[in-house]
């Protein structure tokens, strides 16, 4: 059975994106060192990404290539995707896509990008752990880590540590038992 991991950043102040979907604050730490946690070592680690609609378009929007050419990418769209950045699927019913993904035997999926979708699957005892990286930048708005729905969970803590440039890594994992 696959796990279902989470890796995102945020901001000192809670968001993980400014006011206007930029990720400039961020991409000023692109040197950091990570060591064993490096997003690179992270990502080999993973057989599929699930992302949201609003992470697919920022990342299709980029003038950078597809990162996922050896993954499976699936992304939770209720509209179609036309003429996609890279290989992909989509899905529109999430609690089908968690027992889709449950079944998996091939690796690991990482929950990639956007609060709302990850949430979705922490309601429903879906993520497994999740890796917050929280960054020393105060950035006043935008989209928040975990947007308010009334949920509530005591996660486990695995590790917590002060990384390069101020930097803090919480990796957390949740008992399956949460839905």
């Amino acid at each position: 059975m696959a796990r279902i991991f989470g890796y995102i950043a945020a901001s000192l102040d809670g968001f993980i994106a400014a006011e206007d979907g930029s990720l400039d604050w961020l991409f000023k730490y692109d040197t950091m060192d990570l060591g064993e946690h490096d997003y690179r070592l992270f990502l080999k680690r993973m057989r599929t990404i699930v992302m949201g609609r609003g992470t697919y378009d920022f990342i299709a929007g980029s003038p950078d290539p597809w990162a996922y050419g050896d993954q499976r990418v699936i992304v939770v769209t209720s509209g179609p995707i036309d003429n996609p950045k890279g290989p992909l699927e989509t899905r529109h019913d999430v609690d089908a896509l968690i027992g889709e993904l449950r079944a998996l035997d091939d690796g690991d999926v990482w929950m990639l990008g956007g609060g709302r979708l990850q949430m979705a699957f922490m309601e429903r005892g879906a993520l497994d752990e999740i890796e917050i990286y929280v960054i020393p930048e105060l950035i006043g708005g935008g989209p928040v880590l975990f947007p308010p729905t009334g949920f509530k969970a005591s996660p486990r803590l695995i590790d917590a540590r002060a990384i390069d440039r101020g930097c803090v890594r919480l990796h957390y994992a949740f008992d399956r038992s949460v839905a």
